[in-house]
C-alpha cells in the first residue's frame, strides 16, 4: 500500500497533523465556491510550485468530488498562462498515471 506524503508527520508529530488535517477540511469546504473548484485552483497552485504529488494527490481528490479530467486539465492551462511552461511539465508528471 502506498504511504500518504504526511504519515511520518502523522506518527511523528500527531498534533501538528491534526493541525494540517484541520487546516485542509476547513480551506476546501464548500462555501462561495464549491470544495470542487478550490481543489483546482489548488491543483493550478501546485503545478505552478512543481508539486508533482500534490497535482497527483489533488486531481484524484478533485475527481472524487466531481470534476471532470477536462476542467482538470483547464485548470492546468490557468497555471500555465500565469506561470509559464514548467506547470505543464509538473501537471503531466502528476497526472500521468489518472487522465
Amino acid at each position: 500500500m502506498e504511504k500518504g506524503p504526511l504519515d511520518i508527520i502523522s506518527q511523528k508529530d500527531p498534533e501538528l497533523f491534526k493541525n494540517v488535517t484541520e487546516a485542509g477540511k476547513y480551506a476546501y469546504a464548500d462555501g462561495a465556491l464549491s470544495g470542487k473548484h478550490k481543489l483546482l485552483i489548488a491543483i493550478a497552485l501546485d503545478a505552478a510550485q512543481g508539486a508533482e504529488n500534490g497535482v497527483k494527490s489533488l486531481a484524484m481528490q478533485a475527481m472524487k468530488a466531481g470534476a471532470t479530467k477536462e476542467e482538470i486539465l483547464e485548470s492546468v492551462r490557468v497555471a500555465y498562462y500565469i506561470c509559464g511552461v514548467g506547470c505543464v511539465y509538473t501537471a503531466a508528471n502528476g497526472l500521468k498515471d489518472i487522465i
